[in-house]
This record gives structure tokens, C-alpha cells and sequence, in this order.
């Protein structure tokens, strides 16, 4: 009997496991799929597997202390020549006086001298000694011990709760793989929760970035999956036709359709600016006619957009159906989960809107896996009014989607009508998006999920 524990983390990671047909490629591979969750239960209706609810841990301030210092060393032992990672700094300074604002500022004291993999490895390990025996701790040792598997698979690879699972498996021999969540963890976002034995990434470009920002990992741990996140594009049941779609979001069916895609606000603040001068443009007919489909973030509830509703009324909304399970926990964002309606409205505004339009986002991705053309607005420089969004341009992982060629950047309102009007006229560049795609996700997207159970299936031999 071989068993793999799936350790779900959120609602994205539910999304990817869950939703996509991963469940049924690894009925080839394992005998048992134990999910392990830090979702509740309801969240699982329908699903026939064994599911083991785990408590998040609530860090005391010693464990958040160490934690923090872990991933402030890490980003100042890569801050040089990366400004995602110097802006992470940044954002992560803390000012106030507070006790969690004094102890930042004498962590990055701190890690200005010690900030080598030993001495990550030294806050780690005071991290892991500092929490394990809390309650949450003692009670996911038993729920592993419980519920014994031979591979322990993250479907995330950075959230803090997940410590105690992780020291559980290191306890009991248990090995560990980690998916690397999105495309813009490693070369951007802080340390890892932990040190797993094998990690699943989406590309051969990815596997570049771990082995430069984890130096102590060997390529031999490092397997290339593609990712779960699109492979609900490839399954049928999540059909509509362009008729169905249509009338699913009123919209003119003698008009071709732009679909502006949200960020959340805390990384995508210029989204109703963006919004408004698109729609003033289409009734300037500065472009022309067209219906304007606004798809919100998940993360985050549409409350900003009330204005432009109300100026606006002939935009039409697809708000995704997530639904919030719980509220207070620490990360509210992770305890909402899709709905697969809401999958089945995002795969048909892939297939039959004609051009997309974000700030930068992975939906463009998800947009040229459907030979779409992609405008990226980035006006804010930070005393324009504007939030600073121009900053992103810097970021190692946009660098690369930048000189691709595979979407149109625009820096002011004159531009950003002129690269809508030229996508509506000449459509994307096939072959930059192609190779853009190549190089980001490497494996086909129908393929990802039977690749991934056979990665960790591997593992056990």
C-alpha cells in the first residue's frame, strides 16, 4: 500500500489539486490519497478521499521572531541585482514602536551581519524548537502518526502554519515535497517554510531561480511538472460555448469583448483608474465599440469599484464565485475556495473575449494559453498620484515576460488605447507567446497533472 498525504494550504491550492483531474491522475500511482487540510471539512463535499483537518499555528512572538529573521536573511543574502527583492525589504520594514516594529528593526540589524545559509539554518532550527510544544504541535504529530503515509506532499511552499506538519514528518521519516505555489516565489517573495527533500516546479526556468536562491539544494531534488493552476483549462467539464457565454454576461453579440482582469488591491491599487479611462475611450469610440467585461480579484471583494458601477452602468461585472468557509483565521484570504461554477466562467471568458487587459498579473498567462492578446497598463511611478506600479517592471520574473515581446506594455492613457486598438486589429504574436510560454510553464497543460503524480510516485522508488 503506498499512500500520499496532499497537504491543501488555501483555496488556491484547492483550485489545483482538487478542482483539476490531479486526484484521478494519481489513482495510477498511490493506493490512498490522504488530504490534509487547513481548510474545513465542508470544503470536501463530494470528494471520496480521507480528510484530516489540521489546526493553523498561531505563532507565539519568539516562533514569529525567528521565522522572521529566517526570511529577512534570505532576502538580504539575494537582494543584489534583484530589486523584487530589495522592494520586499522595503515593504517589510517596520517603523512603529510597537514590540513587533522594535524587533524587526533589530532583526535587520541583526541579519546585516548574519545572513549566510548557516545562519538561516540557525533561525530555522530556533524557529522549529521554539513551537514544538504547542498545543497545535502535539496535536499534528498525532494526526500524522494517525494517518501514516509514505510522501508528504506541500502544495505550497511558504505558509508558516505548515511548520508543525513539516517537523511532524521529520520525525517520523516521512519525506517531504513542496510545489512551488506561483511564478513569482522565488525570484521575489521570502524564504521557504521549510527545507524539503524534493521540491516540484513549473519549468526549467523555475529550477534555475531554486538552485540560485537555495543554494544548499541539489538539482537532483528538483522535478519539472508544469502546474495544476491551468490544467482545469484542459478538462471539458468545465465547458460553456461562446453562445452560453454571451448570455451568461449580457453581453452584445454583434460586439467583440475586452476583459480588464483585477489584481487585489494591495498590489493592483491603479485597477479603477485603468477601468475608467478604457470605458471612456470606448465611448469617446477612441476604440472601438466594444463590450467591457471587468473580472474582479478573488482575493478581495469588488467594494472599490462602486463608483465606476455607477458611472458606468453598461460595464459588465464577473465577481468569482469563492466562498469565504471561515473567518478569523490568520490569513482570511486562504479560507476562500472556488467554486467550480466559478472555474467554468473563467474558462469561457478565456476562450471568447477577444483582449485581455491587467496590471502585470499570472492572468496573463492564463490568457495566452488561449492565443489571446494581452495589454499590461503600468502608469503609477509613485508621484503621478498613481500608485507605483511602474515599479514591477524591475522585478526579475516581469523582466522576463517584458522582453518576450509576448504582451504589449503601456505607460500613459494615449498608449494604452493604442495598444487595444492594435491587439483588436492585428491579434497576439503567436510565436513570442508561444516561447514566453515554453519558457514559464514547460509542460502542456493536459499533461501536468499525471506528470506531477508520477514525480512524486518516483520518489518512492
Amino acid at each position: 500500500m503506498t499512500k500520499l498525504g496532499l497537504v491543501i494550504t488555501d483555496g488556491v491550492g484547492y483550485r489545483n489539486f482538487i478542482l483539476s483531474d490531479f486526484l484521478i491522475a494519481t489513482k495510477s500511482h498511490f493506493d490512498e490519497v490522504i488530504i490534509f487540510s487547513y481548510l474545513p471539512k465542508e470544503a470536501y463535499k463530494g470528494i471520496d478521499q480521507r480528510i484530516i483537518v489540521l489546526d493553523a499555528l498561531e505563532e507565539s512572538f519568539i516562533t514569529w521572531f525567528f521565522r522572521k529573521a529566517k526570511e529577512i536573511a534570505h532576502l538580504k543574502r539575494n537582494r543584489r541585482d534583484n530589486h523584487g527583492i530589495q522592494d520586499n525589504l522595503k515593504t517589510n520594514y517596520n517603523r512603529n514602536w510597537y514590540s513587533r516594529g522594535i524587533a524587526t528593526r533589530l532583526i535587520y540589524g541583526l541579519t546585516h551581519i548574519f545572513h549566510s545559509e548557516t545562519a538561516i539554518d540557525i533561525f530555522q532550527r530556533a524557529q522549529f524548537q521554539s513551537c514544538k510544544n504547542n498545543r497545535v504541535a502535539k496535536n499534528t504529530i498525532k494526526a500524522l502518526g494517525a494517518n501514516n503515509c509514505d510522501l508528504l506532499f506541500f502544495t505550497h511552499q511558504r505558509p508558516p502554519f505548515v511548520i508543525p506538519l513539516f517537523a511532524a514528518a521529520q520525525q517520523m521519516n516521512v519525506p517531504t515535497a513542496a510545489f512551488i505555489f506561483s511564478w513569482d516565489n522565488l525570484a521575489s517573495k521570502g524564504r521557504m517554510a521549510a527545507n524539503f527533500d524534493h521540491y516540484l516546479v513549473w519549468s526549467n526556468q523555475m529550477k534555475a531561480d531554486l538552485l540560485k536562491f537555495y543554494s544548499k539544494v541539489d538539482p537532483n531534488q528538483i522535478s519539472v511538472v508544469g502546474t495544476p493552476q491551468f490544467a482545469p483549462y484542459a478538462m471539458d467539464q468545465y465547458d460553456l460555448s461562446k453562445q452560453e457565454f454571451k448570455a451568461k454576461f449580457e453581453l452584445n453579440t454583434e460586439l467583440r469583448t475586452l476583459c480588464f482582469s483585477c489584481g487585489d488591491v494591495s498590489t493592483s491599487s491603479n485597477d479603477p483608474y485603468y477601468i475608467k479611462e478604457i470605458a471612456r475611450a470606448i465611448e469617446q469610440e477612441l476604440i472601438p465599440k466594444c463590450n467591457l467585461l471587468v473580472r474582479s480579484s478573488p482575493a478581495e471583494t469588488a467594494e472599490r469599484f462602486e463608483a465606476i458601477r455607477r458611472d458606468f452602468p453598461w460595464i459588465k461585472w464577473n465577481e468569482p464565485q469563492w466562498n469565504q468557509l471561515r473567518s478569523g483565521h490568520q490569513e482570511a484570504w486562504t479560507q476562500r475556495i472556488p467554486s467550480k461554477k466559478d472555474l467554468t466562467d473563467l474558462k469561457a471568458i478565456l476562450r471568447f473575449s477577444d483582449v485581455n487587459i491587467n496590471m502585470l498579473s499570472t492572468m496573463s498567462l492564463d490568457f495566452m494559453l488561449h492565443q489571446k492578446p494581452v495589454v499590461n497598463p503600468v502608469m503609477g511611478n509613485g508621484s503621478n498620484g498613481l500608485g507605483d506600479d511602474q515599479k514591477f517592471l524591475k522585478y526579475a520574473h516581469i523582466k522576463l515576460l517584458i522582453d518576450s515581446g509576448a504582451t504589449q506594455v503601456a505607460m500613459d492613457v494615449a498608449e494604452m488605447i493604442q495598444c487595444i486598438n492594435n491587439a483588436l486589429e492585428t491579434g497576439p504574436d503567436l510565436k513570442a507567446q508561444t516561447v514566453f510560454i515554453d519558457q514559464q510553464i514547460g509542460v502542456s497543460i493536459d499533461k501536468t497533472t499525471v506528470i506531477t503524480a508520477q514525480a512524486l510516485k518516483q520518489l518512492l522508488n
